[in-house]
């Protein structure tokens, strides 16, 4: 103790003369500070003990030290001051002393409005001069808690970043020091702590997050309510070192923060949606706290718990790739989730994208945890699913999805389809239809199989499958019934009409090539799970039952009816089916093709019956049986179509019934003995087709005159004679060298007819003028033409020969080939000398 004492009135005899230099008040600058650096000479330059160094500090460099560091005007000299207090501060034994002197000084430099520190160096070191105070007093400097919180107010807002960062430092080891009196001060720092949560450098970011996270835990708990935004506004933020840090202090709060249990609702959120964290860091260390969490309580109400602890059953069927929680976690979440959905579900529809994204993965994660406790929020879960599955980012329609298989999966059918199938009945919107398919794929089959008939009823319903064309809305009906199928399997042929009614709806809307591709992969999926080898044997099972749904409403059909669609996929893409069904075929025909109907809709079914009669054989008389209803489609139906009407449309509708009776003559079906029975009524509009702008009607009806007069071109009379070849001679100046070609062989075989009736004696004139006329196309600027008229006057010229040969010499000498001409005369020349 002597040699202490001697050794500290040494230190102080070698520094009263500088000591007594800093105190005069006239001492200059230079003074001042060559009396600082001598001071800091005499304390480091020899090893001093801790307790001579405590002794000399306290009773004579604290007050001279402490006045400078306030009031010096020079900053070298109060940096000096800093140095020297730190380092008496840090090596002396009792830094407590220093307290009632120092940290009024620290409030003078730091705190307005008496002035600040112009220095970022000089604050940031009399910051970590508050830290190092707070680190050796610790619970000691409860009594200044008030001056520490007035510092931290005023420099937790400070320009330097790095005092920011170091008053948060001091803010925590605050906490730390005296959480029995912290509480009273916690409160003042919230406000400068949430106002730097956003600054622009991410490590004050962190550290703001870290320091709060202390401030509350050791502070009041009231505050938690002030913060939770802006900690929510930072799981958003673009480092993950930050999200890193919310995540921590979140979990912390929910171990040890002292009312936790009145914030379970407003912390778990924010723990839970780290949950889907980028960084696979960040998940893990969510995922831990969780599991803690969960732990700790369930070790807490152990009591309430007893019974399910000891009697709990898995689920026997869970969502693939998930963990399920612990019970602790789950319950948490259960008995919590009334509190925290309605939030959940308004922020789903937040105006900012990077929000329902987040809101939408912390759904499904609480419906993870929920199980069964789902079924008590159905009506609005339902109702916010159904808006976030239209939602623009993909991001919440995939989420939203996974969240409403969940439903399928905890959520019994009878209770979640009694609440689904209203939201059909009034006005489904696609986002409807993907939510039930989503909870089909959810659900377990055995538990969603006394449901299928009434999904099946559900979705056939033409409020249903033809509420909309739009794609979007058929792609997710598409979906619905793949789900279907991929659950349930052969439990779907119950319903195997039903879905083939909506497959069929869907294939005949306007679409890309891609969905009915879909569509068909999606039958021949039924087909299978029925154990038939393609989607044709669907049909086979239902063409009669599909046909007759048509078939109730055709009489009011139009061209705007998705009846006109479906009756087409169906009769075109059943392939040889169609030929079992015809009864219901040409009724739905016979009654739509009538010349009373909407002309768009005829044009459509004759388009049809021509696509079908192409391939007759493949297709309407795959089974041999469309010849016994022809009289019906000739004389019921395309008969009345051939009658000519004004306007485009009834054109169209013509060229397309003259094509269909084109189809039935090329391919055979039209026997002749049918041609007989209705020639009398088809003869005269098949002629007169023969005067259409329709190029390919003109040269269609050319043929089937030319087929009518091998057949029954005998038995014309005179005026049938006469009619049919005015109207076909006119086909010689058309415009389509096809049409002049098939009129001229159209020609000859009116010749070979009139050679073998009974009226050709009383024919003669006309022929004369047919001889006149087809003399002038001998000189047609077509070749081909000029040859074929040739072979058309060789075959007439059996029966008026001396008549033609007047004709040909009258008018040889004007054609420009008359080669042609001599050929004519040689060719007559020849037969009669074989006829001699």
């Amino acid at each position: 103790m002597a040699a202490a004492a001697e050794e500290a009135a040494e230190l102080s005899q070698a520094l009263s003369r500088p000591l007594s230099l800093l105190q005069q008040p006239d001492c200059s600058r230079a003074a001042r500070l060559r009396a600082l650096e001598d001071i800091r000479t005499q304390l480091q330059s020899r090893p001093v003990p801790g307790a001579v160094l405590q002794e000399v500090f306290t009773a004579r460099l604290l007050r001279p030290l402490s006045r400078c560091l306030a009031g010096d005007a020079a900053e070298r000299c109060r940096e000096l001051a800093l140095q020297l207090l730190r380092h008496g501060l840090s090596q002396g034994e009792r830094p407590c002393e220093a307290l009632p002197v120092l940290l009024p000084a620290l409030a003078q430099r730091l705190c307005p409005p008496q002035g600040a520190e112009p220095s970022e160096e000089l604050r940031l070191g009399l910051v970590q001069l508050l830290g190092l105070l707070l680190q050796r007093c610790g619970a000691s400097m409860a009594p200044y808690l008030g001056d520490i919180a007035r510092v931290l107010q005023a420099t937790l807002l400070d320009h330097y970043a790095e005092v920011r960062r170091e008053s948060c430092a001091c803010a925590g080891a605050c906490a730390r020091a005296m959480p029995e009196h912290f509480h009273l001060q916690s409160e003042s720092l919230i406000k400068p702590l949430m106002q730097t949560i956003s600054h622009q450098h991410y490590r004050v970011r962190v550290d703001v997050i870290q320091a709060t996270g202390a401030v509350i835990q050791f502070g009041n708990g009231k505050s938690v309510d002030d913060v939770l935004s802006h900690l929510a506004q930072r799981l958003f933020d673009e480092i993950p070192k930050v999200r890193h840090a919310v995540t921590a202090v979140i979990g912390e709060w929910l171990l040890h923060l002292r009312d936790r249990y009145s914030y379970f609702h407003k912390l778990i959120p924010l723990l839970l949606g780290s949950f889907t964290d980028e960084i696979p860091e960040n998940t893990k260390l969510a995922c831990t706290y969780w599991e803690k969490i969960g732990l700790q309580w369930e070790k807490e109400n152990e009591e309430d718990l007893k019974d399910k602890m000891d009697f709990s059953v898995s689920p026997s069927h869970y969502p693939k790739g998930e963990t399920r929680p612990g019970l602790g976690c789950r319950e948490l979440v259960s008995r919590n989730l009334y509190k925290i959905l309605p939030g959940l579900c308004h922020d789903i529809t937040d105006w900012l994208g990077s929000t329902r994204i987040k809101a939408s993965q912390l759904l499904y994660t609480l419906l993870l945890h929920a199980e069964d406790h789902i079924t008590q929020h159905m009506e609005l879960l339902l109702r916010t699913l159904y808006q976030a599955c239209s939602d623009e980012e993909s991001e919440v329609v995939k989420n939203s999805v996974k969240a409403a298989e969940l439903i399928g999966t905890f959520v019994s059918p009878k209770v979640s389809l009694k609440l689904i199938t209203p939201a059909f009945e009034q006005t489904p919107k696609a986002s409807c239809v993907m939510v039930l398919a989503a909870v089909i794929r959810g659900s377990p089959r055995e538990i969603l199989q006394p449901h299928v008939a009434q999904l099946g009823n559900t979705l056939s319903q033409a409020g249903v499958c033809q509420r909309s064309e739009e794609v979007f809305y058929m792609e997710q009906l598409l979906y619905c019934v793949q789900a279907l199928i991929e659950v349930c399997q052969e439990d779907c042929k119950e319903i195997s009409l039903q879905l083939m009614k909506v497959l069929v709806t869907i294939m005949a809307t306007p679409s890309s090539q891609d969905l009915k591709e879909k569509v068909e992969k999606t039958m021949s999926s039924l087909a299978a799970v029925q154990q038939l080898e393609s989607f044709h044997g669907l049909y086979k099972q239902h063409i009669i039952q599909l046909l007759e749904w048509l078939a109730v409403s055709c009489e009011g059909w139009s061209c705007y009816s998705p009846e006109v669609l479906q009756f087409e996929v169906i009769t075109t893409h059943s392939g040889a089916v169609i030929g079992e069904a015809l009864d219901d075929f040409v009724l739905v025909l016979r009654t739509c093709l009538q010349p009373n109907r909407d002309p768009q809709m005829r044009l459509k079914l004759f388009t049809v019956l021509s696509q079908l009669l192409q391939k007759a054989s493949e297709t309407i008389n795959s089974q041999g049986l469309f010849p016994s209803y022809l009289e019906t489609v000739i004389k019921d139906i395309l008969a009345p179509n051939l009658q000519w009407h004004a306007g485009r449309t009834a054109a169209a509708i013509r060229a397309t019934a003259v094509l269909c009776l084109w189809a039935l003559i090329h391919c055979e079906m039209l026997s002749p003995k049918e041609i007989l029975r209705v020639k009398d009524e088809l003869m005269p509009q098949i002629i007169a087709s023969m005067d259409e702008d329709s190029k390919i009607t003109r040269l269609m009806a050319c043929r089937i005159v030319d087929v009518f007069l091998k057949v029954c071109g005998r038995q014309f009379d005179a005026d049938k004679f006469k009619n049919t070849y005015t109207e076909v001679l006119k086909r010689l100046d058309d415009a389509s060298c096809e049409v002049r070609l098939a009129a001229a062989h159209t020609l000859a075989n009116w010749f070979k007819c009139l050679k073998d009736s009974d009226v050709k004696s009383s024919m003669e004139n006309h022929v004369e003028f047919l001889y006149q006329e087809l003399l002038v196309h001998l000189d047609d600027p077509d070749e081909n033409l000029q040859k074929a008229v040739l072979e058309v006057l060789k075959e007439g010229s059996i029966l008026y020969p001396d008549l033609l040969v007047r004709e040909i010499e009258g008018v040889v000498h004007k054609h420009q080939t008359p080669v042609y001409c001599n050929q004519l005369l040689h060719h007559i020349q020849s037969a009669k000398e074989s006829a001699l």
